[in-house]
């Protein structure tokens, strides 16, 4: 079964061969559905994409439906196309979700089919034969089962593998660490953010006692305001269900991250009233959510002519002349407002809500408008200066990554031999 996408199979290395996934594996069909307090269940979502790990483990005692075994050394695959990067070597007996499939390894290594299941050449070959409309998949009988894998002798096969596991591991703690290096910096631009509205920018200020909501002490000169005293208009967004298309862009609470609007996985509405079109520096805040994202807010910087609405999670400020909304939208997002607004918000089943009235009643600081000016001028460089390094470091974690990918790629096809001296340089680097 080649594709031209496959072409690496008609230049195999000597001694390697091909042979048909269903004759150098077998597939887990046991059942159960005996309900267990016991933590050795995975469904999709506990299954990191990628990386080859697992994130979280649960029991079946809430789950309606028989689910499959696995046993140690066998190979999980995620089956469905949202997931198709999600794979696993078990390291121990458990359960899965029928949406993942089991493979118990027969005449191939455990560790270098996982290599293979995370192979450039097999997702891509997933993808390209994944049917359904809702939600595309692979069938093992009539696709999986076909694939011709690259085979190495066992022996190679295990030093394959064991190149990998010390490359890739190298690989992983680098990133790991650059992504370290992003939440240090998450957690200095915060500080930044928080020090220059609650204290401003003059070092020679004098302090007054505040003690109001997250508010201890502000500049003397300064006000304390509740939220509501600042803005003019205050609106819910439409409760509509949205679609895949249409005339209006709708905004959701995940298009606001980090104080921004990021315009991605965008849905649509055909009708929605004029009122509810939003004008430049309107502030949308995230009224329900998860307890750790309730809260969050970003200002809107386009205009009316785009056409853009907001769904009714999220609940529209808009300012009176007394702030500047780019402050506002600054001090909302301060780590010690956004703590106190997720102290006042109604937790419900796996979520908060944060009603607009609770948040018009909390304080916010309130310079005089001059020093909100030069505040947000300091923060906006500040901030634009830090993202540049996050975008660098976010570009590197995107480097590693790809290099991770392609050298899996062209170890499991043969386009790269692996001796036991390129296991001993890696591990002595690792």
């Amino acid at each position: 079964m080649n594709t031209a996408h496959d072409s690496f199979l008609n230049d195999l290395p000597q001694g390697w061969k091909f042979d048909r996934f269903k004759d150098i594996v077998s597939l887990r069909n046991e059942k159960t559905d005996e309900a267990s307090a016991e933590e050795d269940y995975l469904e999709l979502e506990d299954m990191d994409s990628g990386s080859g790990r697992i994130l979280s483990r649960r029991n079946t005692l809430e789950v309606g439906s028989a689910v499959t075994r696995f046993k140690t050394g066998d190979v999980l695959f995620g089956k469905l196309r949202p997931y198709l990067e999600k794979y696993w070597v078990a390291e121990f007996d458990g359960k899965c979700t029928g949406e993942i499939l089991a493979f118990e390894p027969q005449r191939i290594a455990s560790r270098f089919l996982f290599y293979c299941l995370g192979s450039r050449w097999f997702i891509e070959r997933c993808n390209a034969l994944a049917y359904g409309a809702k939600m595309p998949r692979v069938s093992w009988p009539t696709q999986l089962a076909q694939f011709n894998f690259p085979l190495p002798p066992l022996s190679e096969q295990q030093r394959i593998a064991a190149y990998l596991d010390a490359s890739c591991a190298a690989i992983d703690a680098a990133v790991t660490a650059k992504r370290r290096q992003i939440e240090t910096l998450g957690a200095v631009r915060e500080s930044i953010i928080e020090t220059a509205v609650t204290r401003g920018l003059d070092s020679n200020s004098k302090f007054r006692v505040i003690n109001h909501d997250w508010l201890g002490s502000l500049p003397e000169h300064w006000a304390a305001v509740r939220i509501k005293r600042v803005i003019s208009h205050l609106d819910y967004g439409i409760s509509v269900s949205s679609q895949p298309e249409g005339k209006y862009p709708v905004l959701k609470m995940g298009n606001i991250q980090s104080g921004e609007i990021v315009f991605s996985k965008m849905e649509f509405v055909d009708e929605v009233a004029e009122e509810l079109l939003l004008e430049k520096n309107d502030l949308l805040y995230n009224r329900t959510n998860s307890p750790d994202q309730v809260g969050k807010a970003a200002l809107f910087l386009g205009c009316k002519g785009d056409e853009v609405t907001f769904a009714s999670y999220l609940v529209r400020l808009r300012v009176n002349h007394r702030i500047i909304p780019e402050f506002l939208n600054y001090a909302v997002n301060c780590a010690g407002f956004l703590a106190f607004a997720r102290r006042l918000a109604i937790p419900s089943v796996q979520q908060s809500n944060l009603n607009s009235t609770r948040y018009a009643r909390m304080f916010i600081p309130l310079p005089p408008i001059s020093e909100q000016r030069s505040i947000c001028q300091h923060l906006r460089e500040k901030v634009g200066e830090m993202k540049c390094v996050v975008n660098t470091i976010e570009s590197q974690i995107a480097t590693l990554t790809a290099y991770r990918k392609s050298l899996i790629h062209e170890c499991v096809t043969g386009q790269r031999r692996i001796t036991e001296a390129d296991i001993n340089r890696v591990k002595a680097h690792g």
